[in-house]
């Protein structure tokens, strides 16, 4: 540190000298011009000629351009000189390294010297006779001989087993393409197949209604008997006399749901149509592969996180949910719409309230017996009193009823609450059907008055307008109130209006979205046959047409983008907004009704006439 306080100090001691050469150098100049000033102000005698004057002049011009010269080459010089010095050191730091790779070679070459004659040493050893080294370095000779030997067998083996690898893998590449390609056709072929079998039992419908009423014959006799034969149950009774047919219908739908009812031959004709038609459809657009594989993707990049609303994942299920994984998304969204309503309940809540409806008397017991059976009567896990379906429902019918008592049961609930029951345990059931009545669904809408049921079809009358201008103004022209069908789409969400496919699809976007998704899909049905209804020009067949209507629509796909792309833009604050005001005039509505009502009760009181008349059936009596 001190040597290089010193060395600082010279340098600054080298700066100042400089500085002060060249404060030297300016003071002799400016000397010099005044000298020559001095001299050049004196007066010319007569002796000195301009001449002389002049040269003096070009002289001292010369000798100031030499100065000025002298003073750049002095420059250089200095400069030349530090590039000496600076070249001097680093001569002498590749001298130093020189000196150290010198000395650092002639360290490795000892080394060298020292393992060879270690080597030499060792060979000399090794062949001195009777060396009791001789036997474990041999061993160790053999050994690794015998390891290379292995070595070189196993190499071998390996590539001819690449070899055979690289070839299997072609050949299953090629299997495997084959395979797609025949599975691509055969489902072709099966789509066609079913369309073909449909057809075919629409015209056996057509020929077996006769126009003529005496037309019987042996060809009425022969269609017939295609009718009866299209119409069986496919069994198994007689292997040795049937044929292979894949994907063969059966009775019942993976949801539990009857394809072909028993009772009605017209009805059960009409349905293995729709239901061939229906197989048809799924077999040419063949969309659930890649439908699972973004699933599965979802759940993969959401493994270990808590379900939050996003773009993502409503576009999923819009797409709609596979059969495996609906359970678990209908749970997921129960319990994102009521987390903190569940949270505040005791442990046991539903049990607890299921042990009271059970022990103590319930005024909505009776007419939920009434109703189990009526429920679903075309699914077979709710067709027999026994059966653990109805079970099930029971329970949760009556624990709802015991929470809320203003509503206790209306008719309705039980479908909600059967669709329910077909993926979620009794306990999740219970919480979803709390999720439809008390969250999604405005207040009063299952109450007596069914007052928010009302609202919802002004509502909806008011989107109609808006949305499908030209089929409202059919349905005013004609004097047709669809609402009479409508209602009850609202009222329990599409259960037996439209096929068991479409309306889990709609199920799927209802629990995630809410009830705006009801009016997305009612208006995507009528605009999904809108065309057909505008065709219809009669109050009588419109209204027969708007009773089945909606159970003809199979595509779920195209359906879904008529109610989600199609009647965009769709804004809750409008619905919100809409029943705001229509709930107003309903509330007034009633209450002049029941004026009109009481006026009625107490002029009938006042009046003996009146009180005193009886009805036929009590005269009978």
């Amino acid at each position: 540190m001190k040597l290089q306080s010193q060395e600082g100090e010279l340098e600054r001691l080298k700066q100042e000298l400089t500085s002060q050469k060249e404060l030297v150098k300016l003071l002799q100049q400016s000397l010099k011009s005044s000298q020559y000033d001095k001299y050049f102000a004196m007066p010319f005698t007569d002796e000195l000629s301009k001449d002389h004057f002049h040269l003096l002049q070009q002289k001292d011009d010369h000798i100031r351009e030499l100065n000025l010269l002298l003073e750049k080459k002095t420059l250089e010089k200095d400069i030349f000189q530090q590039e000496i010095e600076e070249l001097k050191g680093s001569v002498e730091q590749m001298k130093e390294q020189l000196s150290m790779m010198i000395e650092t070679i002639q360290a490795k070459d000892e080394v060298i010297m020292r393992l060879s004659r270690q080597i030499s040493d060792y060979e000399q050893s090794s062949t001195l006779p009777g060396s009791t080294t001789d036997s474990p370095i041999q061993k160790d000779a053999e050994e690794l001989n015998r390891l290379r030997d292995s070595l070189q067998g196993y190499k071998a083996q390996n590539r001819f087993l690449n070899k055979e690898i690289l070839e299997l893998s072609a050949l299953r590449r090629n299997c495997e393409r084959r395979e797609q390609e025949l599975e691509a056709k055969y489902s072709t072929l099966e789509a066609k197949v079913c369309q073909i079998e449909s057809k075919y039992l629409v015209l056996l419908q057509e020929m077996n209604t006769p126009v003529c009423v005496n037309s019987q014959g042996p060809a009425q006799e022969v269609v017939n008997q295609l009718l009866e034969d299209a119409l069986k149950v496919e069994t198994i009774e007689h292997p040795e006399h049937t044929y292979i047919r894949p994907h063969t219908m059966s009775k019942y739908d993976i949801y539990g749901f009857q394809i072909i009812p028993e009772d009605d031959d017209e009805e059960k004709l009409v349905a293995k149509v729709r239901a061939l038609d229906l197989k048809s459809l799924s077999l040419s657009e063949n969309q659930e592969i890649s439908t699972v594989v973004k699933w599965e993707n979802y759940f993969a990049s959401s493994v270990n996180r808590e379900m939050v609303r996003s773009p993502e994942l409503k576009s999923l299920v819009r797409s709609g949910i596979p059969h495996q994984y609906r359970s678990k998304m209908w749970k997921m969204f129960v319990n994102l719409h009521i987390k903190k309503l569940k949270e505040e309940m005791a442990p046991g809540y539903f049990q607890s309230l299921l042990q009271n409806a059970l022990e103590k008397q319930n005024p909505a017991s009776k007419q939920i017996e009434l109703d189990l059976m009526r429920t679903l009567p075309n699914n077979k896990h709710y067709t027999s009193p026994t059966s653990e379906g109805i079970q099930k429902l029971r329970n949760v019918l009556l624990a709802y009823s015991w929470r809320n008592p203003d509503i206790g049961y209306c008719q309705g609930l039980n479908r909600l609450a059967a669709i329910a029951l077909l993926y979620l345990d009794q306990e999740d059931a219970f919480w979803c059907l709390v999720t439809i009545v008390e969250v999604f669904m405005p207040r009063d809408y299952y109450t007596k008055t069914l007052l928010g049921s009302q609202v919802d079809q002004r509502v909806f009358k008011d989107l109609m307008s808006e949305k499908l201008p030209r089929l409202n103004a059919h349905f005013e022209h004609h004097k047709v109130d669809y609402t009479l069908i409508t209602f009850n789409w609202f009222l329990v969400v599409f259960v037996d209006s439209v096929v068991s496919d479409i309306f889990f699809r709609i199920w799927d976007t209802f629990l995630y979205e809410g009830s705006k998704v009801i009016f997305r899909f009612a208006l995507g049905l009528f605009k999904y046959k809108e065309e057909e209804i505008l065709k219809l020009r009669d109050s009588t067949a419109i209204f027969k047409y708007l009773r089945y209507f909606s159970r003809t629509i199979l595509d779920a796909r195209k359906l879904s983008t008529v109610a989600f792309v199609d009647m965009n833009p769709f804004p809750l604050r409008q619905i919100r907004n809409r029943r705001t005001y229509h709930l107003e005039k309903v509330r007034l509505e009633l209450s002049e009704l029941d004026a009109i009502r009481a006026d009625f009760i107490r002029e009938r009181e006042i009046n003996p006439e009146r009180r005193d008349l009886i009805s036929d059936d009590d005269e009978d009596n």
